[in-house]
């Protein structure tokens, strides 16, 4: 249960805390014991090596994800396009071969403007929530949404100027993205108007993607361009109340990431790659709790880290499937 409300607080914004030598299980100090003792030689003649072989390697989950996320986006547009009627509407809301599928996020704007639940909408809810506890809350981010390839292509824009030193990094405090949430609750409420749907990048890109193209596509563009020239990926990280929604389901989401503390060397190339680093918490030195952990209600299963680890520290894992110590 501690851990649990300590994954929530930090998807809410609270900056990871190192923890207390009490919280560090007697199996895990051992393992950090050890590593400060041999960190300098292991880093010289294994990790070296390993780095260059990992950088040459395929990103193996990243090509799966891109690959999963087109095909996704493009069973819209064909459906609708080659009136097949197999998957109709958009990612806020669909039918599958028949069958009601609901964003999360926006079926809540939808039941507090209209205050009322109709059956079909529960069915989308239920639907969805099912499919995305099973395969990890924010994985609809990375393996999804359309905004989210857009957004990873222009990091790769962003890390090129900034090794130019042409631009520079800015963060945010992440607790906007929580004040975000729960500001468009209230004016969907207060309004009776899903005020969030008509600025959602993900909602504006898959409509567009399947009816053409509207104006709204300058307020994609305008996200992309700032995210490219002043703080990397702002609008995923600080700013969706999508992925907080997604994340209060992963919460509790049987697919996550695991930490394995013996494989790391806290070379920090996971963090470097990942959308939400702060998930990453266990792999800086001295701050992993457990022989194994998992990264928590924020991770967005993209896969990234893993693709990147130099050791085989991070993989993906079922909750209950071995134990913790």
């Amino acid at each position: 249960m501690k851990a649990l409300i300590e994954s929530l607080a930090v998807m809410l914004g609270r900056e990871p805390r190192r923890p207390a030598p009490e919280d560090i299980s007697a199996p895990a100090q051992k393992i950090h014991e050890f590593k400060a003792a041999t960190r300098d030689r292991d880093l010289s003649l294994h990790l070296k090596e390993e780095r260059k072989k990992r950088a040459s390697a395929p990103q193996t989950w990243r090509r799966r994800r891109w690959a999963v996320l087109i095909f996704v986006n493009l069973l819209f547009v064909f459906s609708y396009r080659l009136d097949i009627q197999l998957l109709e509407g958009a990612l806020t809301g669909s039918r599958f071969v028949g069958f009601h599928m609901a964003d999360l996020n926006a079926a809540l704007q939808v039941m507090l403007a209209f205050k009322t639940l109709l059956i079909n909408l529960l069915i989308g809810i239920i639907t969805v929530f099912t499919l995305w506890w099973m395969l990890g809350g924010r994985t609809f981010c990375s393996w999804v949404c359309p905004y989210h390839l857009l957004s990873e292509l222009a990091d790769k824009l962003h890390l090129k100027l900034a090794e130019k030193k042409l631009v520079r990094n800015h963060t945010f405090d992440r607790r906007g993205r929580t004040w975000l949430w729960l500001i468009f609750a209230v004016l969907a409420f207060g309004t009776g108007y899903t005020v969030y749907e008509t600025i959602s990048p993900t909602g504006i890109l898959s409509r567009a993607l399947i009816y053409g193209p509207s104006l709204a596509l300058v307020w994609v563009l305008a996200l992309l361009v700032f995210e490219v020239v002043y703080s990397r990926r702002a609008w995923c990280r600080y700013g969706c109340p999508i992925g907080l929604t997604y994340g209060l389901v992963g919460i509790i989401s049987p697919l996550q990431v695991k930490h394995t503390l013996d494989k790391c060397f806290f070379d920090g190339a996971c963090r470097q790659v990942c959308l939400v680093p702060h998930v990453l918490n266990c792999t800086v030195k001295g701050r992993g709790r457990k022989v194994t952990a998992t990264t928590g209600a924020d991770c967005t299963r993209c896969g990234r880290c893993i693709d990147v680890c130099p050791t085989g520290a991070l993989s993906f894992t079922f909750k209950g499937m071995g134990k913790s110590k």
